[in-house]
């Protein structure tokens, strides 16, 4: 898995923005999870990375923010011919760009396979709906996130209850910016009682937050940004 957009870059040569992106290849399948705020940065980090955009069949979006979905027209003007799957919850415009540019669409509501050990949470809502992409591997599932909006702890106790397996890594954006001490550990407690091994926080969780998952997960805090690799064992 490659991160292609965040806030935070982890090379020089990369631009970092407000949004996320992340780049994986599953045993069937080249997946785009989110595609960030500006569709140049996108598509300037990807060919950076060796991320060629044509390579690309599966769009997944977590949630209709513009941090999330900013660069999506400009990677359909490169590459048409992929999948771009939405919660119901983006408004029926949404749909018909992306269709008017020769992509197809599929229309998520609940948790689903999008291929081999590839799997949505479904759209999940606690003001703002927004699905999380799930990843079967050797060592247990995988959670990325865009913003968690719906709660990080709801998305992994889903992931959880719907796979039933244990969650070795939750990545992504957690939105935790707003919280307190004494709520930074009740999420921790919380994530720690379903058996989260090793965290990667990034984009909208906070600096406060991220420091303090660093200070707890220790050798299992993973540092991500623009350019970051995590490798996938998949199962």
């Amino acid at each position: 898995m490659i991160v292609l957009f965040d806030n935070i870059s982890l090379r020089e040569d990369l631009t970092p923005g407000w949004g996320f992106s992340a780049y994986l290849e599953s045993p069937e399948h080249r997946i785009l999870f989110d595609t960030g705020a500006d569709g140049a940065v996108l598509l300037s980090n990807m060919a950076k990375l060796s991320v060629d955009p044509k390579s690309v069949d599966l769009v997944v979006l977590s949630h209709n923010h513009w941090d999330h979905t900013g660069g999506l027209v400009e990677l359909l003007d490169k590459n048409a011919a992929v999948t771009v799957y939405l919660g119901s919850s983006f408004p029926t415009s949404f749909h018909n760009e992306v269709r008017k540019k020769g992509a197809q669409v599929v229309e998520i509501t609940s948790p689903q396979p999008l291929g081999k050990d590839v799997y949505t949470t479904g759209e999940l809502t606690d003001g703002t709906a927004e699905q999380a992409l799930i990843l079967k591997t050797k060592e247990g599932l995988v959670v990325l996130t865009g913003c968690a909006h719906p709660g990080i702890v709801n998305i992994v106790r889903k992931a959880k209850e719907y796979l039933e397996l244990p969650i070795d890594l939750v990545g992504g954006g957690f939105h935790l910016p707003s919280l307190n001490k004494t709520e930074l550990k009740e999420v921790v407690e919380q994530l720690q009682g379903l058996g989260v091994k090793r965290v990667a926080p990034s984009h909208c969780t906070g600096q406060r937050a991220e420091q303090f998952f660093q200070q707890t997960w220790g050798e299992d805090f993973v540092r991500i940004g623009c350019g970051a690799q995590i490798p996938l064992e998949w199962a």
